[in-house]
């Protein structure tokens, strides 16, 4: 059926599964984002019902004006740099911090409104919109496989095959059932599996049963609204300012393209104004995101975990913002859900994505080489935005040496130049 939140006819049992699934595979953010920025001085039982309002009003702002089956959250890496660079490093209050994410938000939602944003998405290149997409496919395995407890870091910050044991058996059993039921077509496969995992771990005594089944949403009223939007102009909070805007923008705008692939939005006649739509409702989330009491609220590549069962249309985020908004109810029961549970979805759905890997041309090196530094710098340094910073960088500098001018534009050479300067602050922070 049609509605407000579809251009197109969407089967809603189809776009329900696809919105719980979405939100299973990305409800760990209700327990990791309060844990994280709270150690910026925030109180992480405000910060429990914030994730879930201001993820819920986001996501529900891309069902209705995007129309597209992304889940909306607080981004991971972002809230870390939030605490752990801009308030324990640079010494910002978080007043301050969220006053910098909010003037952030508001020069995307400028860009958004203008056009400017949407012009950058359609000057970056096949191949790297392609390789992004692989990127973040294997981004999400990755993920997949840590939060299973597979992965282990020795000393020399090399990874190995970590002990398996009972917890990590339940997840590669079901990572096999979820390929299986996906295989043979039958009911929902990655919603299955995690329902499957995590009943199995209750009654093997590894997950406790929840203490209680409801409970009220905490306070906001320590952190909401108390964003300090006026702080002095200095070189230092400007550069903050633009690190949240580039590392956000390209996360979202990484993340948005690579949805917009694996739902076949991007092979629609109007996938240029829904594009539009969806960045202005990813741009909007910033400034909600802030307001609320949070870091950069952003597009989920978790949201692929949905598309791959079938969300096609706004009906899918409506749902998943639902979800959000209910679990500011039920967060003892979202807990009792072990991370080993969701994790054989994410990797099943990085399988879904590096499928896109085909359309890279990897017999011209002047390409091949740009699409493969964005694959590989996306998991091995776990950002989006850097693995798109080497190859928007690698791809224009290959374009010039080799006089290729008819493959360039000067929003890809402003890009790469932003880009490179973006690096070199960077690393200065980090």
């Amino acid at each position: 059926m049609r509605g407000p939140f579809a251009d197109t006819e969407a089967d809603l049992r189809t776009e329900l599964v696809a919105g719980l699934t979405s939100f299973l595979t990305s409800a760990y953010i209700v327990a990791v984002n309060p844990a994280i920025l709270s150690q910026s001085g925030m109180q992480q039982s405000a910060l429990i019902a914030v994730t879930c309002l201001a993820s819920g009003l986001a996501t529900l702002l891309m069902a209705f004006w995007g129309k597209a089956p992304v889940l909306m959250a607080p981004g991971m890496g972002i809230n870390a740099f939030f605490t752990f660079t801009v308030v324990k490093t640079l010494g910002y209050p978080w007043e301050q911090a969220l006053g910098f994410v909010f003037w952030a938000g508001v020069i995307f939602l400028i860009l958004s409104l203008l056009g400017l944003r949407n012009r950058i998405a359609q000057a970056i290149p096949a191949s790297l919109r392609s390789a992004g997409t692989v990127g973040i496919g294997l981004f999400i395995a990755y993920l997949g496989f840590r939060n299973m407890g597979l992965l282990h870091v020795d000393d020399s910050g090399l990874m190995h095959l970590g002990a398996i044991h009972t917890p990590q058996i339940l997840s590669l059993f079901g990572l096999i059932l979820m390929a299986y039921l996906q295989t043979r077509n039958l009911g929902a496969p990655l919603l299955i599996g995690i329902a499957a995992i995590t009943i199995a771990s209750m009654v093997m005594g590894i997950v406790p049963l929840p203490s209680q089944w409801f409970s009220l949403p905490p306070s906001m009223a320590p952190i909401t609204g108390k964003l300090q939007v006026l702080f002095p102009l200095t070189l230092s909070t400007m550069m903050v300012v633009l690190t949240f805007f580039y590392v956000a923008m390209f996360d979202g705008l990484g993340t948005l393209l690579a949805v917009s692939e694996a739902a076949g939005i991007s092979r629609l006649p109007d996938y240029e104004r829904r594009l539009g739509r969806m960045l202005t409702a990813d741009s909007a989330a910033n400034v909600i995101g802030a307001a609320l009491g949070t870091s950069t609220v952003t597009a989920y590549i978790e949201s692929s975990s949905g598309i791959s069962q079938g969300g096609r249309t706004g009906w899918t985020s409506l749902f998943s913002a639902l979800c959000f908004f209910g679990a500011l109810f039920l967060v003892p029961i979202i807990a009792i859900i072990p991370p080993h549970a969701t994790a054989p979805a994410l990797v099943l759905v990085g399988v879904f994505m590096v499928r896109e890997i085909a359309r890279i041309p990897f017999d011209a090196f002047d390409e091949a080489v740009p699409a493969f530094l964005t694959i590989l710098l996306m998991p091995l340094t776990t950002s989006i935005a850097t693995g798109l910073m080497f190859g928007f960088i690698s791809y224009t500098m290959l374009k010039i040496l080799l006089g290729k001018w008819q493959d360039l534009n000067p929003v890809l050479i402003g890009i790469a130049l932003f880009s490179i300067c973006n690096l070199i602050v960077g690393g200065k922070w980090s």
